[in-house]
């Protein structure tokens, strides 16, 4: 079993900036890939970004410029800094590890992100 466990989630106004932590409960330095993905009251679960064992990073176009995603295989987490938040980026964010070998996927609680306007 892995446990993912967010934190950093909060109120803050338009234009301002939050930064999201995952920590796993096992070491992520192997072949995986690492995401966070948002769901708004109502709306399906959407992918947001995502960072290989490798480092190479993906977004969904409505963060591109305004949200980075990392890692740091030492601490086994991941991490994603928001800036210039939006409300349409108010939502429950999750954490998620996809593993290579055992074709694994789990998913943390959520942190609660609200941007107020």
């Amino acid at each position: 079993q892995v446990q993912l466990v967010e934190s950093g989630g909060g109120l803050v106004q338009a234009g301002g900036s939050l930064r999201l932590s995952c920590a796993a409960s096992t070491s992520i330095s192997r072949l995986n890939t690492m995401g966070w993905y948002r769901q708004a009251p109502g709306k399906q679960r959407e992918w947001v970004a995502s960072v290989t064992s490798g480092g190479t990073t993906t977004y969904t176009d409505s963060v591109k410029g305004r949200f980075t995603i990392s890692r740091d295989n030492a601490k086994n987490t991941v991490y994603l800094q928001m800036n210039s938040l939006k409300p349409e980026d108010t939502a429950v964010y999750y954490c998620n590890i996809k593993i290579f070998f055992g074709g694994s996927e789990y998913w943390g609680q959520g942190t609660q992100v609200t941007v107020s306007s």
